[in-house]
């Protein structure tokens, strides 16, 4: 079985969690928080839902509620959202269709037990980790392609307008860059504006 690395930073991490709860102060929700005050979360507890996350925010737990497939919550959706494990009481589409609203990294029963929430927790911040590095990685891959791009539309430029082979527009892109401490990206996009200012 592979050995996850991260696990034990996160577990490390537990005490200094900066947790939310939304849920209404009922016994479910008083229970909620008991559990994460055992496990040792710092946790701050609102109903209804705020329009504005306080900081360092790391973690939300969300009551399912039917109303909020009208409310306005701003900071949903971002990408610098914490992750959200809903807390549901029952199952039915509207449910889900909540569930589904919230982007959540996990889901976990009411009425709310000890078991399974500390499982609950890491496998949220661990597959939220996962979800924004794949997020940077495919970002990285599209700036990459979209260099590539402008510098294969330089070179056609280059070739056009000076008779050059392929390999040798690319050198002057590269030649150029290098002179004046640019990217060759940088140099093919100039390229680019110039043959489009002047009518290509």
């Amino acid at each position: 079985m592979k050995h996850f690395e991260g696990t034990p930073r996160l577990l490390r991490e537990l005490r200094s969690l900066r947790v939310l709860v939304f849920h209404p102060d009922d016994h479910d929700g008083q229970e909620l928080i008991s559990q994460l005050h055992r496990i040792g979360c710092q946790v701050k507890a609102y109903w209804p839902p705020l329009e504005q996350l306080p900081e360092e925010t790391k973690l939300i737990f969300f009551a399912i509620r039917p109303e909020i497939l009208t409310m306005d919550l701003p900071w949903l959706g971002r990408e610098d959202t914490p992750p959200v494990v809903p807390v549901v009481t029952y199952e039915n589409p509207v449910i889900v269709e909540a569930v589904l609203k919230l982007n959540a990294f996990g889901v976990i029963a009411s009425p709310v037990k000890s078991s399974g929430m500390l499982t609950a927790i890491v496998v949220a911040l661990s597959q939220s980790e996962k979800f924004r590095e794949r997020e940077r990685y495919i970002s990285r891959l599209e700036q990459r392609l979209a260099g590539q791009r402008k510098i294969a539309k330089a070179k056609v430029i280059l070739m056009k307008s000076k008779n050059l082979s392929e390999e040798a527009a690319y050198n002057l892109i590269r030649s150029r860059a290098m002179a004046k401490r640019l990217t060759t990206e940088e140099i093919a996009d100039a390229l680019i504006k110039a043959d489009d200012i002047l009518g290509g």
